[in-house]
């Protein structure tokens, strides 16, 4: 029998471990906007999950994230790929730690879309570093953003963000804004009234992301700055300020693979 229900009244975790302690095999459909997630249980032990381009434990982490959408978990549903390795007390227990310990990195690490840079301190200090320190710090090449640097190591961004918290906290490593894949130059074609309209969708884009969340009325904060420097005259910049402030929200409430893809909604609205 498939049972379904809302992600806002039943919190993934606790989802997955009501169905697990029957020992059932099967499949948790997510869906939350445009997003979708799998996780498949043999026996009430997790084995495989995706959402988008993130496979296994990473997935289930990610999806554990989700405060707002749908489930529906679908009995007897089997797959043979297994991604996951780990127990659902240990997968579950590491999701929870993952969402606290991105609180303390996101004062520092606002966004993975940033680039490593290493500041005039970094070539005057004797310090030793651990081997993943080492193999970060051998990647860093000031053009690369923190979810590059993760790809080029086969790692995920989290565990860059790590390991470049130390760096930042000892003064070697700083970050630098990048905002280069942000459709800019259409934002500078456009009229006074078009600017106010795409400022518009990016609040209530966002809105609905940090639905029920604490954070929310950060949001009005930095639509409310953007409109100001629009009455100023700041039209464009105005824009492009107002989605680098409320995605550095989103990061720090939902994590980096949440303000990713709000990044990539407001590059699919700009190039309508």
């Amino acid at each position: 029998m498939a049972f379904q229900g809302s992600l806002k009244e039943l919190p993934l975790p606790d989802i997955i471990q009501l169905v697990a302690v029957s020992g059932k095999t099967g499949v948790f459909a997510l869906s939350s906007q445009a997003q979708k997630g799998e996780i498949f249980l043999r026996e009430g032990e997790i084995v495989h999950a995706v959402t988008g381009s993130v496979r296994g434990e990473e997935a289930v982490y990610e999806l554990a994230i989700w405060q707002e959408g749908e489930f529906l978990f679908r009995p007897g549903v089997e797959t043979e790929e297994r991604t996951v390795r780990k127990s659902n007390t240990n997968l579950l227990m590491e999701a929870a730690r993952r969402i606290d310990e991105w609180q303390v990195l996101s004062k520092r690490i606002p966004s993975t879309r940033m680039v490593p840079i290493f500041t005039n301190h970094s070539t005057s200090t004797s310090i030793s570093f651990t081997p993943q320190e080492w193999s970060v710090i051998c990647k860093v090449d000031e053009r690369r953003t923190i979810d590059e640097l993760a790809a080029v190591l086969g790692v995920s961004a989290f565990d860059v963000c790590k390991l470049l918290y130390g760096l930042i906290t000892a003064g070697l490593v700083e970050l630098r804004e990048n905002i280069g894949q942000l459709q800019s130059d259409r934002l500078r074609r456009m009229a006074p009234a078009e600017l106010l309209m795409v400022a518009k969708n990016i609040h209530e884009q966002a809105k609905v992301m940090l639905a029920s969340h604490d954070r929310a009325g950060d949001l009005d904060v930095a639509t409310r700055r953007a409109q100001a420097d629009m009455s100023a005259g700041r039209g464009p910049d105005a824009v492009i300020e107002m989605v680098r402030a409320v995605e550095q929200v989103l990061s720090s409430a939902l994590g980096p693979n949440q303000s990713r893809i709000f990044l990539e909604k407001v590059n699919q609205q700009l190039s309508g």
